[in-house]
């Protein structure tokens, strides 16, 4: 009887500590992580990278709850267009029109919880490019050594309107989609 008692007793305090473990972290190897965009306008399309500072995911067990990541903004080139249109477009992106990087260095998401499918987890973030931070919700695919994701982002709602037809009249061929889309690939 008192071996069944300290059994239980044992299995309880056990219990009720891994209920109060710690999330871990799960560092992201920056330099081999790759973060692909590609911006649309009526004419066609323009595709470049843009660098992870830092990041990690929060993993309790197998489970992902939480994470934070941190995004270069000065680090964004563009890569289907070659000398002094690459260099004009990639300044452009860095100004105040797009992103102005000379105040808003940086760009952050953070994870905030995800429930999971098998290796498909149903991510809600908080996302802040240009000091303006907003939800989003996505789809992130966990492997054994790395995470996928693809993000559709409304750049309006961070106040990157430049050429858009939902603020600016008489556009015709300049326009420029609202939506720009990230290809995201996270090793750890």
């Amino acid at each position: 009887m008192k071996k069944t008692v300290k059994s239980v007793l044992i299995l309880a305090i056990a219990v009720g500590m891994a209920s109060f473990t710690k999330p871990m972290k799960k560092k992201i190897d920056v330099k081999e992580s790759t973060i692909e965009w590609e911006g649309k306008k009526i004419l066609g399309s323009h595709k470049g990278t843009i660098n992870l500072k830092d990041g990690h995911f929060e993993m309790d067990g197998d489970n992902l709850v939480g994470g934070e990541f941190t995004v270069d903004m000065t680090s964004i080139k563009v890569t289907d267009l070659s000398g002094e249109d690459k260099q004009k477009l990639e300044g452009h992106l860095r100004s105040d029109d797009f992103f102005g990087v000379d105040n808003h260095p940086t760009a952050s998401l953070n994870i905030k919880n995800a429930t999971r499918e098998g290796n498909v987890y149903n991510v809600n973030a908080q996302l802040t490019i240009k000091d303006t931070t907003h939800p989003i919700s996505f789809e992130l695919t966990m492997g054994e050594t790395a995470a996928i994701t693809n993000l559709k982002i409304d750049r309006t709602k961070y106040n990157v309107r430049y050429g858009s037809g939902s603020f600016f009249d008489n556009l015709g061929d300049n326009t420029i989609s609202d939506t720009f889309e990230l290809d995201i690939t996270l090793k750890f």
